[in-house]
């Protein structure tokens, strides 16, 4: 005898189908572990699921995806959604967004470093950039000045620092360069046993990257105003993916940038930060300081060789450079101007 369900039963499965319909999740590649550099995708995660009833799901993958170097290709094959990646950690694939890693620019904040990074992903040529890999620019990971960790005897001035090798990347490892420095391109999770071996003699991170991935456990001293620079690390999304999200997903999505970067500056400001000098110390690692003068001659240095070869270098690759470096400095400028 055939059974019918019932019209209420027949609405309920409705319903669950529907609501398995629009269930959407994303898969985000990302490499370490959570820390103060992932905090504003962990906030975005919790904000776009509360605000879609938890329709809409990012799951985060310390490295199960993919490694910190394949993160864009990815993102342009569509094996996941959402990425971060590092300018630095592969220029030729994304030169225009390198302008952000030259040494000395002057950016002193981490908002600072919010707002140009918006500016310049706002540009026509970084967004035809992001398009031949199908990304979208979401959103900047901001990080401090780089300072150096070192091993072994404390440099008295900037000479202490030459003919040694430094883990660097990006606009920083120019500027080791100009130190007449070998810059060593080694990925985060693998320098702490670089430093303990000796296959560097010092690492160029920010604060977090430094007490994350363990360069304090074998270090005697580290640089507190070298400044030379830093990565610019945005996080992005696979553009059919976010063109294909229902407008209420994505608006979800878009909607929550701003509060999860605004957690990620209050969490480095009040946590991160607020843990690092004591960390220093009790470990007894020596302060290293260096004098205006040295660090003026070696800021000018940086500027006319590194400078110079990245506007040669991606003229060459059809990218607008001075365009590009004329928006960073004078958003930079106008920022200053406004305080």
């Amino acid at each position: 005898m055939r059974k019918y369900l019932s019209r209420a039963a027949l609405a309920a499965l409705a319903i669950s189908f529907a609501s398995d319909a629009i269930a959407v999740e994303w898969d985000v590649s990302l490499w370490g572990k959570r820390r103060a550099f992932t905090e504003h995708l962990e906030k975005l995660a919790e904000l776009v699921s509360a605000k879609t009833n938890g329709e809409f799901t990012l799951n985060l993958s310390y490295g199960g995806l993919s490694g910190s170097r394949e993160n864009l290709d990815g993102i342009a094959a569509g094996s996941f959604q959402m990425a971060q990646f590092c300018a630095g950690y592969h220029p030729a694939k994304n030169p225009t967004i390198t302008v952000l890693e030259l040494p000395f620019l002057g950016v002193d904040s981490l908002e600072l470093e919010v707002e140009v990074s918006r500016a310049l992903y706002n540009h026509p040529a970084v967004v035809a950039d992001m398009d031949r890999w199908n990304a979208t620019l979401l959103m900047p990971s901001p990080q401090p000045q780089n300072n150096f960790v070192g091993a072994g005897e404390p440099p008295e001035n900037l000479y202490g620092l030459r003919n040694i090798k430094i883990r660097a990347v990006g606009g920083v490892a120019e500027a080791v360069r100009v130190l007449r420095s070998e810059p060593i391109s080694i990925p985060a999770p693998q320098v702490r046993d670089a430093l303990e071996t000796g296959a560097v003699q010092a690492v160029a991170f920010a604060p977090h990257a430094h007490m994350s991935f363990g360069t304090l456990e074998n270090a005697t001293w580290w640089t507190t105003n070298l400044n030379p620079g830093t990565t610019n690390c945005p996080v992005v999304v696979n553009t059919g993916a976010l063109e294909g999200l229902s407008p209420a997903h994505r608006e979800a999505l878009l909607s929550s940038t701003e509060e999860a970067l605004e957690h990620y500056v209050f969490n480095y400001t009040n946590v991160t930060m607020r843990q690092w000098e004591p960390l220093l110390r009790s470990k007894g690692i020596q302060r290293v300081d260096f004098n205006d003068t040295a660090l003026d001659i070696l800021r000018e240095a940086s500027t006319r060789t590194a400078i110079a070869a990245w506007i040669e270098e991606n003229n060459a690759r059809g990218v607008p450079s001075e365009e590009l470096l004329e928006l960073v400095s004078t958003t930079i400028e106008a920022s200053k101007k406004r305080r």
